[in-house]
């Protein structure tokens, strides 16, 4: 006789995935566009770092660079960090002003 067998039935763990894939539709779109938050959010970030490195290149007796590779050549930047953190490059202009394409 089968008096104490304890267990889960097929209702209950159909019931348990039902609730677990609900919870999985509603946190997925909320966390890419948290991702995206986070991006653009650090390519503000790396723009004003950028402009400080320029800032730092004029008071070194330089002018205005106009483009990253100057900056990176002459050791103000690394090569890796030529570009946001979402992938947009980064352009300097004559005034020193960094915009993100």
């Amino acid at each position: 006789m089968l008096k104490n067998e304890k267990g889960f039935t097929l209702i209950e763990m159909m019931i348990v995935l039902l609730v677990i894939s609900v919870l999985l539709f509603i946190t997925i779109p909320n966390v890419t566009n948290q991702s995206n938050s986070i991006n653009s959010k650090g390519c503000e970030a790396f723009i004003h770092m950028v402009e400080g490195q320029i800032e730092a290149y004029k008071l070194d007796g330089n002018d205005f660079p106009v483009t990253t590779e100057t900056l990176v050549a002459d050791g103000y930047l690394n090569e890796e960090y030529k570009a946001c953190p979402n992938g947009n490059e980064i352009t300097i202009d004559a005034e020193g002003k960094v915009t993100s394409n």
